[in-house]
């Protein structure tokens, strides 16, 4: 018997959701349009430019629909138009209305990155790093008007190393998201699959990022502050400030000993060296970068900036 294709609207932004895009489009399923927020300025120059998955469907030649919301009614009637089977959401980044989740003959399901109820909402990578989560994933939901609410169809779970970053762990889920959600349409193209409910008493939620997130408190732990370090790469990255000037922590370690001084004590700084007391433990810093330069190992920084034991680091100038 031939596998049935079904057609397929995608509703994606960010470089996370474009594996899937590339994933559907090697698939037996038919990507019939794409929908994608609007250009946006961004860079130096704050110079407007399509994002990933806008960049994508044009290599494609893939029908592009960015309309500022879908709450417009011409908005639902351009999705409705391209007579899709079923949406498939990858960090589109909007709610959606009942109205448009509803517009597909199947609904929409989403591809999420975390294993659900667990971190629901914006940032579910970051907010698993920071937590010090030992293990994370990709659940494939059905999307309803609650946010990241709906039932579960399927889901791929991967440790999270303890010198990972967010960065790294948004590559992984991408690639993994992707082939899991183009299995579960296969799986759907062929009849029902189990739709398991979400258990409301273990939700949590992954509130979206701040720039202020990024500012390290001395008094908590190493693991911490470590895991804050790596959870908040590449954006908006961990900071500290040193003599009233601000300094991005990129990479780190948790430091084997502990330090007889107060969080925020410079322990050590010299050669590839450079280590910080936290309330508890210690923190190697291995990649660190000055406002507006490029980012150093811990040999090149202190070569050129006068950090000394002793000194004192603060969340703020």
């Amino acid at each position: 018997m031939t596998p049935r294709t079904l057609r397929v609207v995608f509703l994606g932004t960010p470089q996370f959701a474009v594996s899937t895009l590339d994933r559907l489009l090697a698939s037996r399923h038919a990507v019939v349009g794409v929908v994608t927020q609007p250009d946006r300025p961004s860079g130096r120059g704050q110079k407007t430019s399509p994002g990933p998955v806008k960049a994508r469907a044009l290599a494609a030649q893939l029908p592009i629909l960015q309309p500022p919301t879908l709450k417009d009614p011409d908005a639902v009637a351009a999705l409705a138009a391209f007579d899709a089977d079923i949406g498939v959401v990858a960090a589109y980044g909007k709610i959606l209305s009942e109205r448009v989740i509803n517009t597909p003959r199947l609904g929409m399901i989403n591809v999420h990155a975390s294993l659900l109820p667990r971190y629901r909402g914006a940032a579910p990578i970051h907010r698993a790093v920071i937590a010090g989560e030992k293990e994370t994933g990709v659940t494939i939901m059905r999307v309803v008007k609650a946010l990241d609410a709906g039932p579960m169809l399927a889901t791929v779970r991967t440790p999270i190393g303890s010198e990972t970053t967010s960065a790294e762990i948004e590559h992984t889920l991408s690639a993994l998201g992707a082939d899991l959600l183009v299995a579960t349409l296969d799986r759907l193209a062929d009849g029902p699959v189990a739709e398991i409910p979400q258990d409301e008493q273990l939700a949590t939620y992954a509130h979206r990022l701040e720039k202020h997130d990024g500012a390290i408190d001395w008094s908590a732990s190493a693991a911490a502050i470590h895991d804050r370090i790596r959870g908040l790469h590449p954006w908006p990255h961990a900071y500290t400030f040193h003599a009233g000037t601000r300094v991005i922590l990129r990479r780190s370690r948790v430091d084997a000993g502990a330090a007889d001084a107060p969080g925020g004590t410079i322990v050590a700084a010299t050669g590839d060296d450079l280590r910080i007391a936290a309330g508890t433990g210690v923190v190697a810093i291995t990649e660190i970068q000055a406002e507006g330069k490029r980012p150093m190992t811990a040999r090149e920084f202190l070569a050129g900036h006068h950090l000394h034991v002793g000194d004192r680091l603060s969340p703020a100038p």
